[in-house]
Parts: C-alpha cells; structure tokens; sequence
C-alpha cells in the first residue's frame, strides 16, 4: 500500500521541478523563509506545471516572483477569483502565467501552478514566507521544512479539496535540496539540532549572537526537515521594533511603525512546586487507519502502540482526586465512561484494560464529532478541563476544528501532538494556541513519551491570570495591539504580542532590550495575525457581515502583501504569445513519500507488554505470579510504571522483585518496595526521567504522608546496598 503524499506522476512521464533551494533568516523568535524551486521543461510542447506542497499552518506568504533567462516577473496579490480569472485569460493568450494560492481547507496547503512554460524553457520561482517559530516544551524553538504532504481526510458533507494529493515513493523523485540558515538573536546561541544531518554550527561573533548552519551532504527528501534552536537566558522578555515602509502611507499598518514583544516567563521555584491535585484531563486519541502506519523510519512501532504506551503513562502520573476520561475517534469515536470519572485505582485498572486493546480500526479521521461530544458534557466545578489530543492529523477541515476550540477556549486549555511525518502544522499549532497549551511534534528518531510528560507537568502547574501590557511611550505616540489579548500564561508557554504604532516617530523608551530591524518580517506577521483573527471571524459570520470581514481581509492583505484564504498572488509575462488552441499539456509534480508495505512488523515491545498485562482479569499478584502467565520481555520502565498504584505506592510481590532483579524475600511492605521502585528509576532509567518524573513525584508525597520519616532514611541506605546504588536522599525528593 502506498502512503498518499504529494501529486502522482505517471513514472515514464518527466517531471519539470529539478531543484529546491531553501534559506533560513531567523532572528530572535521568527523567521524568514526563501525557497527557490527551478523548473526546466524538456518536453517538445508547452505544458502546466501544478506543484502542490505544504508550509507552516502559521506561515505568511509575501513574496512571489519567476524568472526566465534574465526576466523576472513579480506577482501581485489579488483578490483569489480576480487572480484565478486572470491567469486562466494568460493561458488562453499563449503568455506564460503563475498563480500561488491558498488552499480553502488549510492554510497550511499551498498550490502553485506554472503555466504556459514553452518547450526547453528554465524557470526560477522564488517564493518568500515569514513565520513565527513554535517553542517546544524543552525550550527549543522549532522549524520545520515538511517534505510529507499526507492526504487530508475529509468528512461527509465537507467541500472537498481543490487539488487532489497522491504520490511518488522518495525514490523516484528527482528533484534535490539545499538548505542553510542564519540565525541572529539579542541573546547567545547555545545549540542547533536537526533530525537530519547538520554541518558544524559556525559562529560569526565572539559573543555567539549569530551563527550559520547548513544541511549535510547526501540528505534525501523523505521526510520532514527539522531544526531546534536553543537560546541561553531564553526567559529575558525582547521588544522588536520595526520601521514602517518607506513607500506606504503613514497611519496604515505598513506605514508606521510596529513593535513585536516576546513574553516567555520563568516562574519562581516555588510556583513550580506547587502542583495542582485537581482537574478534569480528557484524553483523545486518533484510531484511523493511519495510526497503524511506523511512527518513524527508525522504530519499528506503530503510532498507535506508541499511543498505548503513552496513555499508560499518563494514566499512571495522573493526581488524586482528579477527574479523566478517554476517548478515541476515526470515522466515528468512542469513550472508556459515559461522563469523566474521579480517578481511583479501580477507575485507573478500567481504563487501561481498554486502552490495552486499542487498534487503529475505526476508519477515517473524523474527529469534530468526538470533540463536540466533550464540549457537550458539563464542565465539573473547581475542576478545570485539559484536552489531550493526538492524532496524525491527515484531516481535509483543520479551520473548523480549529474554529471549535476556539469556541470553547474559556472552558480548557487544548494541548496537541502530531504524530509521525506530515501531522498538520495548521490543525495541531492552531488546536494548542486557541487552547492555550503546547503543541508537539513526534517525528524522526523522537519518542512521543518524554514530549506528552513534559506537557502534562505544564498541565498540572498553576497559571498567570489578569495579564495587562502597560506601553511606556512618549505623549504623541499610540499604540493598536494587532494580538488577541493574554488571557493567562503558563510555565514554558511563550507570546509575541504585536502592536502598530502611531503618532511621531520619536524614539520609544522601551523597559527591555529593543532591537531595531529595518525588514518587513515583523510587520508582515503583525498583518498575518490580524488577518487569521478576521478570517476566523469571517467563518463564523453570516450575509453581509462575512462579506464585509472578506473586504478587509482582501484590503488589508493587499496592502501587506501578506498570503490570505481570500486572496492569491498572481504573476503574468506579459510578451507576445501565441493563443492556444485548446487545452495546455498538464504535468503534476510529485512530493516526497513514503512506501507503508502491507507486511507485518514485529511485535513492539510495548504491544507484548500491553498483550500480557491485559489478557487476564485476574489481580496484579496472581497474573504476574503465575508460572503459565509470565509476560514476554518488555521494556523494564514500562513494567516497573504498570505496577504503580494509582495513589503512588508500589506493592509487595514477585513482580516487582523480578523488575528489580531480586526475590520475594529480600522485600518487605509497601514503603519498602516504593523505596526500591524510586531508588531503581532514579539509578538505571536517568535517561528516561521526562518519562516517570511525575509518577515519582506521587510515590514520594505517599511515603511522606506515612509515620517515620527516619524509617524512610534507613530504608534509603538499605535499599542503595540491596540494589547496588548510591542514590542521595534529596536526589528522591525525600
């Protein structure tokens, strides 16, 4: 079977994209992309080049242009019929025309078709985008250049894409890549990483502000191209001040000036400590048939197993008294309880025996009606609701999705995980920012474990609410935030807040550093979220008011020069053609994909752990104890994690003596057990504490609500001596 990515080409047919040239201009939180795709044609007639590939769900196209030989043409951006139209009458004239849009369904979805190109003719077209760089849980900024473009599942009753995607395998692709990259910030640079190979960080000065990096040599375009960029004293709130363009008039947003101010909070240790035992934490997972697809290239284990192992994690570091549920959707969706339920050890062992027998078995990937089902349900008092949600996000209608959050925002906060190569950026940046949580990203070598922890230890910390910007500027100047307001603010969660100034350009007494930049990136995105701001409110409105909301986000994306759903950018070599009689010679360029053989993969050791622990409904003791019913080897972590009681404490029994290596006898009661468990995890599975942190964290508020405090130490002392170890005290949190 083979994995829909890209347009199919006949294999005998040639193909006129022959190179991709990309570069990368960060500067602070956002960047500037230019990618450089030349064509050639080699055919002995004039054809239609349609290339259809994908961009940050947040990206702001603004540049696009052609050249031929030493020609080049400029495409202005119109409104999206007017643009269509006018290229169609170019076509029909014999000029040769290009048109860049927008796809309807997702803003992450460009198409760009390259007319009228004659026989043995070159083109290169430029295109330029500009975007704000996502900050992941672990604090690197992340870009990423998607190479997959998956097919987008779209539900009954929903329009259906304008172009449709298949593909090519990575192989028959005959186009390459080059990337570099430039990165400059107020702050050190302390690292660059990439899922792919990367040549040696060169610094340009001494102290580390700017550098450049390029890709490796013999990098094959087979999946997504990631690169994490990571600051020192990446908490120090910036202000960007950008000047107007000199061309526009004064008192329009490209007229006067615009400042963009980075808020990425480090709250107080005590803050931090200080973890929430309440909330309702709703689980809900993709189980469309993509699921069953390898989470990557380089681990043999399906997206859905890596789910189940997930859940089991979380189910397990969830906090006393809370509230979950667990639901799972594909063409339909289902749910472990009718209403989310008080987590308990009974309600906690109800949930993973279900969560044990998940496949990816129901369909398509149709989950608006799951979500409306949560949003249905009544939010429980003094129990604020965390939706977790994961999927690969191969969806034809991400704006109504997104729509639907947005919604409901005040009643949760939405964290979000794309799982695998071509996961939509639009759908998952977009669920987690009008959430108000993370998003995430699971691709190349990554585990989705360690990124899901990371968000739930964001979801149990408090919040900062009553958020208010006061702008010290001088008397004659005012300041329109261009930004939705702040409602609250968490831990790791970063906010670029954008504001056109108006008055006399006198210099702005700024309270942190400010950066002056003469480029247009901060104006361009100040447009970009003005205009998803409208064109959300355009979605929602009916008659006149959506027309009206249509106008300004035209006009305003005229003006910008910034890409819009509304709009398209437009380019025509206005020279002397021939008409054409009848229609141009269509060749559909492919994208990367990949080849998903129907072959079965071997067991992960997640599914066999998974089989074992849920084939029997008999207790923990005797299914673990029994001599027909020993479970296969599994992974030591996730063994040790499904022994744990849901209020923290681990049991004495064999099981947990053979996790650790030694008999029933050489342990003694519960405390002594959880002891063992926590002195064990902190020992031999260090590189895995994103993972069991919080589990932990449970097992030593249990030991500490028990009589003995110098029991505790001495059973510190004997466990190290049992198990081989010099594990601290403090290092346990006891």
């Amino acid at each position: 079977m083979m994995n829909c990515c890209g347009l199919l080409t006949d294999q005998n047919e040639p193909v006129p994209l022959k190179s991709i040239e990309v570069e990368l201009e960060v500067r602070d939180h956002v960047a500037t992309v230019v990618s450089t795709l030349n064509y050639q044609n080699k055919e002995d007639k004039s054809i239609e080049a349609v290339f259809v590939f994908p961009l940050p769900g947040d990206a702001a196209v603004c540049h696009f242009s052609a050249k031929m030989g030493q020609k080049e043409i400029v495409a202005e951006v119109k409104e999206k019929q007017e643009a269509r139209e006018e290229y169609d009458d170019a076509l029909s004239s014999g000029q040769q025309a290009f048109l860049l849009e927008e796809s309807d369904q997702s803003p992450d979805i460009f198409s760009m078709r390259v007319g009228c190109l004659p026989p043995g003719e070159s083109a290169s077209i430029r295109l330029e985008y500009v975007t704000e760089l996502a900050v992941q849980a672990d604090e690197g900024l992340r870009f990423c250049l998607p190479a997959v473009l998956n097919p987008r599942y779209t539900p009954q009753g929903s329009e259906a894409p304008a172009v449709q995607v298949n593909s090519v395998p990575a192989s028959l692709v005959p186009y390459s890549l080059s990337f570099s990259a430039r990165v400059s910030s107020p702050r050190p640079i302390s690292k660059v990483e990439s899922s792919c190979s990367l040549d040696p960080l060169q610094f340009l000065n001494t102290d580390q502000t700017q550098a450049t990096v390029k890709l490796g040599a013999g990098h094959k375009f087979d999946r997504d191209f990631e690169v994490l960029i990571y600051y020192k004293d990446a908490h120090q709130p910036t202000a960007v001040v950008e000047a107007g363009q000199a061309s526009a008039k004064p008192g329009t947003l490209m007229g006067d000036p615009v400042v963009m101010v980075s808020l990425f909070p480090e709250f107080p240790q005590s803050v931090m400590s200080s973890v929430t035992s309440c909330g309702e934490f709703v689980f809900l997972v993709d189980r469309s048939g993509s699921m069953e697809d390898p989470i990557n290239k380089d681990r043999n284990q399906t997206r859905i197993s890596s789910a189940r192992e997930t859940l089991l994690l979380l189910l397990k570091s969830l906090p006393m008294g809370c509230y979950f549920n667990i639901y799972s959707f594909g063409s339909s969706f289902e749910h472990i309880f009718p209403k989310s339920v008080e987590y308990s050890q009974q309600t906690m062992e109800e949930a993973l025996k279900i969560v044990g027998t998940m496949e990816a078995d129901l369909g398509g990937t149709q989950i608006l009606k799951a979500l409306k089902h949560i949003y249905e349900q009544p939010c429980i008092p003094r129990q604020p609701r965390q939706l977790f949600v994961f999927t690969d996000g191969e969806m034809g209608n991400p704006k109504e999705v997104i729509g639907l959050v947005k919604k409901n925002s005040g009643s949760h906060r939405c964290f979000a995980f794309g799982i695998g190569e071509g996961a939509s950026s639009a759908l998952i940046n977009g669920l987690a920012e009008e959430g108000g949580g993370h998003a995430q990203f699971i691709t190349g070598s990554d585990r989705m474990q360690p990124k899901v922890m990371q968000s739930l230890r964001f979801a149990l910390q408090p919040a900062v609410v009553d958020i208010s910007i006061t702008w010290d500027l001088p008397k004659d100047m005012s300041v329109t935030v261009l930004s939705p307001p702040i409602t609250e603010l968490f831990q790791g969660q970063r906010s670029l807040v954008y504001g056109q100034l108006s008055g006399q350009a006198a210099e702005v007494n700024w309270r942190h550093d400010v950066k002056c930049v003469c480029r247009l990136t901060v104006h361009r995105l100040g447009a970009r979220t003005l205009i998803r701001s409208l064109e959300m409110e355009g979605r929602e409105s009916r008659g006149e008011q959506h027309t009206g909301v249509k106008e300004k986000v035209v006009a305003l994306s005229i003006q910008s020069g910034v890409s819009s759903c509304f709009t398209a950018f437009i380019a025509v070599n206005k020279g002397e053609g021939e008409a054409i009689q009848g229609p141009l010679v269509r060749r559909n360029v492919p994208a990367p994909g990949e080849w998903i053989s129907n072959n079965t993969f071997p067991m992960s050791l997640g599914d066999l752990f998974f089989a074992s622990l849920f084939s029997s409904d008999s207790d923990d003791d005797a299914f673990w104890t029994h001599p027909e019913m020993k479970p296969p080897p599994c992974d030591p972590l996730l063994q040790l994690v499904s022994l744990q009681k849901a209020s923290g404490f681990w049991m004495l029994d064999s099981a947990l003596a053979a996790a650790l290596g030694k008999t029933n006898e050489e342990v003694s009661s519960e405390v002594w057990a959880t002891i063992l468990a926590l002195i064990w995890l902190q020992e031999f599975q260090t590189d895995a504490k994103d993972e069991w942190q919080i589990l932990a964290g449970k097992a030593v508020l249990w030991l500490q609500a028990q009589n003995g405090t110098t029991t505790l130490m001495k059973c510190v002392d004997a466990g190290n001596a049992l198990l081989g170890c010099r594990v601290q005290k403090d290092a346990l949190g006891l």
